[in-house]
């Protein structure tokens, strides 16, 4: 039974995830559109594509959600063969997944330690420095919200 559900997981993982997929998905809605007059617009009309979508959510979270894990699973046991196999690399490397987030942050702050004594080539420190310069002139994420929400009270005034 694992093994079926397992399959039907990928299947509908790689099938959603395609071309086709989103067509049928934007063909639903304009069918959905166009029947709206035939439906008068009715509360039955539109509670009929809020349930359909909300449906289709929910069975895509956990279809998503499992080829997170196996994806991410995949990817751990990748790294770890290759810190094993590589003698310069620690093992202690091997589930770091299993940190904390205080530990893996301890951790970041050593290699960002490391990298400011490692000789890079020039066009790093340019990159580095692009990528820091539009970071301090990008606003937050927080900025940024507050400005739509501020654009949107003075639109509707």
């Amino acid at each position: 039974m694992k093994s079926v559900i397992h399959n039907f997981s990928q299947w509908l993982s790689r099938s959603t995830g395609s071309p086709m997929a989103f067509l049928l998905a934007a063909l639903g809605v304009i069918v959905w559109l166009i029947t709206g007059p035939y439906f008068h617009f009715s509360n039955t009309w539109m509670i009929a594509i809020s349930t359909i979508t909300d449906v289709i959510i929910f069975l895509m979270i956990f279809t998503l959600q499992s080829s997170q894990y196996r994806d991410s699973k995949a990817i751990q046991l990748k790294l770890n063969e290759l810190i094993a196999a590589d003698r310069r690399a620690r093992d202690s490397f091997i589930g770091l997944e299993e940190m904390t987030d205080e530990e893996l942050e301890e951790l970041d702050k050593e290699f960002q330690k490391l990298l400011v004594d490692l000789e890079r080539p020039e066009i790093l420190h340019k990159l580095h420095h692009t990528i820091k310069e539009a970071k301090a002139k990008r606003p937050s994420f927080y900025k940024q919200a507050e400005n739509i929400l501020d654009h949107i009270i003075k639109g509707s005034s």
